[in-house]
């Protein structure tokens, strides 16, 4: 019977080692033997983990420092322009927006001289309440609600009325604008809203711009697990925004994001072992290809699209869809700035590792 447990713990530990055999041998030809130009790579010197894609153009460069200069300086009719020249077009004027803000954020007299100027402007009044949402978050920091210290959960709730209450004063002052609700609903998930009040949230908000990717990805986190959701009420969420996403918009990629909590909540054996996960599963394995091919439609120009390429190639290389990941990595090129090769200790060396892999286990016709 001992020889029986014996045997049974020495297989159990082959079992174990297998894997990391492999990936200290895939390791190596990666360091040894890979020629990225043999796959249709960017040479390993050529990587820049400073930036998750290419710079904006030089002209948009050139009139966002114009408005932050103008900003300094107290002018804030440079700002009221850079807003308004986006028109309608709901997801390039939250992006502006959220610039404004982070000017606000350093200095925000120029702020108070627009509000004070045009105290009708909703624009204005979507800048301050996302500043004081995110001066409240600063308070609270990004750490999960059990390691925030007392005192600043304390003050991070007390700010919050007041945040809610700044995004409806805008809403009122830009009835079509759904700016101001993306705020409420980012705020809402602090104040830990109901479902249902949640809802009344997200209909207001969608009626005015359906497909708002960053109005999708503050619901998101509404719906995560760790705030007021589930994994099955995050994933049905996020399939939605597949199912629904228009040609054109990056709004599919609202489901990598899932797995990225998903990913966060199974710590565990998973991870440890460096078993595939998640992106392992069938049903899952065939929603990425359905992402990426929504992908391949958005415009290069996107700003989102960089960030979601290489969380893409990332899933799809852990799912065992060599092919496709190695495609994602010839779009990349040679960036390496963003998720989730920043979480390592050496972003380059991880993203290189990963697209080694892509090109070692892809099929030959990949190449």
């Amino acid at each position: 019977m001992t020889s029986i447990f014996v045997v049974f713990a020495a297989v159990s530990i082959l079992v174990l080692l297998i894997p990391s055999v492999r990936r200290a041998r895939l390791r190596r030809w990666a360091r040894d033997h890979f020629d990225p130009a043999r796959y249709g790579l960017v040479a390993r010197d050529q990587l820049d983990a400073s930036r998750p894609g290419p710079p904006p153009p030089l002209d948009l460069r050139k009139e966002t420092q114009a408005v932050a200069d103008a900003a300094w300086d107290g002018d804030w009719h440079a700002a009221a322009a850079f807003v308004d020249a986006a028109g309608t077009d709901w997801d390039l004027r939250w992006s502006r927006l959220e610039v404004l803000q982070e000017i606000a954020l350093h200095q925000d007299a120029w702020l108070g001289k627009w509000r004070t100027a045009q105290p009708g402007n909703g624009d204005a009044a979507t800048v301050y309440a996302s500043v004081l949402l995110h001066r409240a978050w600063q308070v609270r920091g990004t750490a999960y609600a059990r390691k925030v210290p007392v005192g600043n959960m304390t003050h991070f709730k007390a700010l919050l009325p007041g945040v809610m209450e700044a995004a409806q004063h805008a809403a009122r002052l830009a009835p079509q604008d759904p700016a101001p609700w993306v705020v409420m609903v980012t705020a809402a998930r602090a104040l830990t809203y109901t479902h249902e009040e949640f809802h009344g949230l997200w209909e207001n908000l969608t009626a005015r711009a359906p497909y708002h990717y960053a109005g999708h990805w503050q619901a998101l986190q509404y719906w995560c697990e760790k705030w007021h959701g589930s994994h099955k009420l995050m994933r049905d969420f996020a399939l939605r925004a597949v199912r629904s996403a228009p040609a054109g918009s990056p709004l599919a990629g609202i489901y990598l994001h899932s797995l990225v909590e998903y990913e966060k909540a199974a710590v565990g054996f998973e991870k440890a072992s460096g078993s595939p996960g998640v992106s392992a599963n069938r049903a899952v394995r065939k929603i990425l290809i359905q992402v990426a091919h929504c992908l391949d439609q958005v415009p290069e120009t996107n700003a989102e699209l960089p960030r979601l390429r290489h969380l893409l190639a990332y899933y799809l290389g852990q799912g065992g869809q060599f092919d496709a990941a190695l495609e994602q990595f010839r779009l990349i090129g040679p960036w390496c700035g963003a998720a989730p090769w920043t979480t390592a200790s050496d972003p380059v060396a991880a993203f290189d590792l990963a697209r080694a892999t892509a090109a070692r286990k892809s099929t030959p016709t990949s190449t």
